[in-house]
């Protein structure tokens, strides 16, 4: 039979080094030290002060940026258990992002608040300048400088959600243009950013897309995307050796009905190009618009191909040859259509 011999907890002094010199009374009693000498050590002029309830910072002077994102941290994930685990709450919002690096975010000196995920299950309040957000969600975290912290989608959904409460668009606290720096800057980031699909998908799990601000700053960037999506088309286009197709022209059949408008579109071919649908904008109906119009081109016998940004990415030759063949092959039994190149 064999067995795992229990690793030895650290001490209290490599603890405090781990933690910025921030733990929690769960901490402290699972190492020998009673309440009683805490009490002592935190009366004033004492060598260790209380941050936040259960929370002790072991050093006297003010606290500096990272040891209260520690403090506030371990506030809200203390389950009960004596060493306080860490894995019940995520910090999130715009202290996660001053984490990261945003530039687009005050720097961490100037966070004043911060916001805490935790399970939703947890009876917990606010305390101080630690606000509690409550999920139903699996909480998934990110080491980030040792705290953890919300996947960066998750984090900027928390921070615009905060800031809507708040009404800092009505009142001018947040202008429009940090909002769209923020976001570009999420999904532009190299070293730790987001997808602009997830980053999407998290504005609208939290119910942020019927803001008029945000969705115009979403659909901002979802009109960036697909340009550059187009754009990388076009240079496929150009290595295949195929004709330059019209880009967006308006298709009516021979009696004036509209038919569609397609993103590109090879006239003497019948043959469409239609990028991502998730990449139009957010606006209520759009999509099930554009989806009709395809339709109505299939069933007009245009060829649609179908082509998605990240396939574009990771198989560029791939995508060549399949529109290389479609323009080969072209639409069948093809109604005659009205073409405007707009």
């Amino acid at each position: 039979m064999s067995y795992r011999i229990p690793s030895q907890p650290l001490s209290l002094e490599e603890l405090a080094r781990r933690q910025q010199n921030v733990v929690t009374a769960g901490q402290l009693r699972a190492r020998g030290v009673p309440s009683r000498v805490v009490t002592e050590h935190c009366r004033r002029g004492g060598p260790w002060q209380r941050m936040l309830p259960r929370v002790y910072l072991l050093q006297g002077g003010d606290p500096t940026p990272e040891q209260r994102m520690w403090a506030a941290l371990l506030y809200a994930a203390q389950n009960g258990r004596e060493e306080g685990g860490r894995e019940g709450a995520v910090i999130t919002g715009a202290a996660a992002l001053a984490l990261y690096g945003f530039a687009s975010v005050p720097r961490l000196p100037a966070v004043t608040g911060v916001d805490v995920l935790v399970p939703r299950q947890r009876r917990l309040k606010d305390a101080g300048a630690v606000r509690i957000r409550r999920t139903g969600r699996e909480l998934e975290a990110r080491s980030v400088h040792g705290l953890a912290c919300a996947p960066v989608a998750r984090a900027v959904a928390d921070a615009v959600r905060e800031w809507t409460d708040a009404g800092a668009f009505e009142s001018g606290a947040v202008r429009p243009a940090l909002l769209r720096a923020m976001l570009r800057e999420a999904v532009s980031r190299t070293d730790g950013g987001c997808g602009l699909r997830e980053l999407v998908g998290e504005l609208g799990e939290a119910g942020l897309l019927g803001e008029p601000r945000v969705r115009a700053a979403v659909d901002e960037l979802l009109a960036a995307e697909r340009e550059s999506v187009l754009a990388r088309i076009g240079d496929l286009v150009d290595e295949w050796l195929l004709p330059v197709p019209l880009a967006g022209p308006e298709l009516r059949m021979p009696g004036g009905t509209y038919v569609a408008v397609p993103d590109l579109y090879w006239p003497g071919a019948a043959v469409a190009v239609a990028v991502d649908s998730d990449l139009r904008c957010v606006s209520e109906g759009e999509e099930s618009w554009v989806r009709a119009e395809q339709h109505r081109m299939e069933f007009l016998g245009v060829r649609v191909v179908y082509v998605s940004g990240a396939r574009v990415a990771a198989e560029p030759d791939a995508v060549g040859s399949e529109l290389r063949e479609a323009f080969r092959a072209g639409g069948e039994d093809v109604v005659e259509l009205l073409v405007t190149d707009r």
